[in-house]
């Protein structure tokens, strides 16, 4: 049973699909310090870690490489390109639609917020709402290019350097 767990660990953290998902999302982390003013000031490790918005998108990134690691790993007319597409576009739609919108009308809250807050004395609005929730469509376009580049890398590259036996050559 140990044995059992121990072969699914390994092979959880030695998949390289989800590998390069992971070294795309956390390249696009570390690129929001150099590209988004929000990233440099005040940078945390609890906001790099689960912070949104920002170019580039690392949502994007993240499902991009997941996407195009289906693809050379396991066939461009597979299911798992298929299924990983899928997800791809809703994620990426959602980043730059509903959730962009949710923070446009956080900013607006926010505002009314402060004007209450300076014109009553008794209230105290402290609580402010994250403003910046989705991605601009050039920052979810240049996140899903990044994931791509990331997924060749990884694939051709990184991954058969390190992991051999998960060579795209040897799958096919």
């Amino acid at each position: 049973m140990l044995l059992i767990i121990k072969n699914n660990v390994i092979d959880l953290v030695t998949n390289p699909v989800l590998l390069c998902a992971a070294f795309s999302w956390l390249l696009a982390q570390l690129l929001k310090i150099f590209t988004s003013p929000k990233y440099r000031n005040g940078m945390s490790l609890l906001r790099f870690v689960v912070g949104s918005g920002g170019m580039p998108s690392s949502h994007s990134a993240a499902v991009c490489a997941t996407c195009f690691s289906c693809g050379i790993l396991y066939g461009y007319d597979s299911a798992f390109f298929a299924i990983s597409g899928v997800l791809a576009a809703v994620v990426m739609r959602d980043a730059a639609g509903i959730r962009r919108e949710a923070g446009k009308q956080a900013e607006v809250i926010n505002r009314i917020s402060d004007e209450l807050n300076k014109n009553n004395k008794k209230k105290n609005f402290e609580d402010t709402l994250k403003g910046l929730l989705g991605h601009t469509p050039l920052q979810v376009v240049v996140g899903a290019f990044l994931g791509v580049l990331m997924a060749f890398f990884c694939q051709y590259v990184l991954f058969p350097a390190i992991l051999p036996v998960t060579s795209p050559v040897m799958l096919l």
